[in-house]
């Protein structure tokens, strides 16, 4: 357990696995003795719509919203999720990117144009971020969908958590069908910080 509060948030579209990220890491904090509060905003996730989940451990966590300002660190599981949030970002925080890339809807239709370069913008404003093809990891690891855990793997390494915590938890949360690909995705992000 710990006096500080920690305060992470994970970002990204419908479909990514944020909400099951949120879970594993809260598991965590809980088996390592801390109170933890989540919030999650779903929005319009159907539809490829932003979704946010708010994860803040430590000895007393009062409410689970995360201010302007106040982020550790933002686990982003798509490039323009991570610029959007930016401003949640402590000065000192960290920002771990997904390379992944979502149209949101203006794009799709033609209104817009999806910035290319948004996670190098990221990068050249923060100083502590990581850039990952965790998709691509995720795919080699066998399963598409296992990108998430790919970046739990890479927060969990670089909060120096033990990984057999972490393991454990995805253990306890994930089905079985599908926890041997998590755990090698979740190890693959692991080494990678």
């Amino acid at each position: 357990m710990q006096d500080k509060i920690t305060n992470i948030l994970i970002v990204g579209v419908g479909g990514q696995g944020t909400l099951l990220t949120s879970r594993i890491i809260a598991q965590v904090a809980v088996q390592m003795g801390n109170d933890v509060k989540v919030s999650e905003i779903h929005g319009m996730a159907q539809r490829g719509g932003s979704v946010v989940s708010q994860v803040r451990y430590g000895a007393k966590v009062f409410s689970p919203i995360i201010s302007k300002g106040e982020a550790d660190i933002i686990l982003a599981f798509e490039k323009i999720e991570a610029a959007r949030w930016l401003d949640y970002l402590r000065p000192d925080g960290m920002v771990i990117i997904n390379t992944e890339r979502v149209n949101p809807l203006p794009v799709m239709s033609g209104k817009m144009k999806y910035p290319d370069d948004i996670h190098e913008k990221v990068a050249a404003l923060i100083p502590k971020t990581t850039i990952v093809d965790a998709t691509d990891i995720a795919v080699r690891c066998g399963n598409i969908r296992a990108a998430n855990v790919v970046l739990v793997g890479m927060l969990s390494s670089a909060m120096g958590i033990p990984a057999e915590e972490v393991e454990k938890a995805i253990t306890a949360i994930v089905p079985a069908k599908a926890l041997e690909v998590n755990l090698k995705a979740f190890r693959e992000g692991y080494q990678l910080m």
